[in-house]
């Protein structure tokens, strides 16, 4: 008799949910997302170079500081999504959030997303530290075994930095969801525990200061330091 082929026995331990609590960078302070971000989130929204960063968000953008304000208050009462507000070291003024969000425990597996930077803090290592500080507290602290990245198949900045973080191009969703009266289609990446150590040792490598000229251009790629 045949037996069907079935996957590997694996640890079922149900990882522990994340904890709304601060964590600290070389380049940047996550902060449990709280009402009194919203000014300094309005801010950063009115930059005038903001108005592409919500084209593929599901919120956004706001029309007043207190549409904002009553948003974030929501925001950041909500345990999954469960966001962060980001507070660069270099200027001390929350400019953007993310978050952990598709939690779940029993299956080890959850998603960064939910990922909006004001434009003075995209690209930067204070936004690639965000990033990498959140999935290190999943992967490292919490045990999830599968780090999942997904985004609109259009948004190809997203798509990008799925990419350059060693996330795993899995294949898309046609016709996934209605979002702001459109139809998105999605793209699903992922990085599973056999693939993390590497991935976060490039990231703490190219976050390294070392990896940086005098003009503050990287030195080298994480790509390139993936070996």
């Amino acid at each position: 008799m045949n037996t069907p082929p079935i996957g590997p026995v694996v640890d079922t331990t149900p990882r522990p949910l994340p904890a709304r609590v601060k964590i600290k960078g070389r380049y940047v302070e996550l902060e449990p997302l709280h009402i009194r971000h919203a000014a300094d989130l309005w801010r950063a929204a009115s930059d005038p170079r903001a108005g592409d960063s919500w084209a593929y968000m599901g919120y956004g953008p706001f029309a007043s500081e207190d549409a904002m304000t009553k948003f974030v208050a929501d925001f950041s009462t909500t345990h999954d999504p469960m966001a962060w507000a980001v507070r660069p070291v270099a200027t001390g003024v929350v400019s953007g959030w993310l978050t952990l969000m598709e939690i779940q425990p029993k299956n080890a597996a959850i998603e960064l997303g939910n990922i909006w930077f004001g434009p003075a803090m995209q690209r930067t290592r204070a936004a690639t530290e965000a990033m990498f500080l959140l999935l290190k507290l999943a992967a490292d602290d919490l045990g999830y075994r599968r780090l999942v990245w997904k985004c609109n198949a259009l948004n190809a900045p997203s798509k990008r930095a799925a990419d350059r973080l060693g996330f795993v191009y899995e294949g898309r969703h046609r016709a996934h969801l209605v979002v702001k009266g459109r139809l998105r289609e999605t793209d699903w990446y992922s990085i599973v525990a056999e693939e993390w150590p590497s991935r976060r040792d490039a990231m703490l490598a190219w976050l390294d200061p070392a990896n940086f000229g005098p003009d503050g251009t990287a030195l080298k790629g994480m790509a390139e330091l993936r070996g």
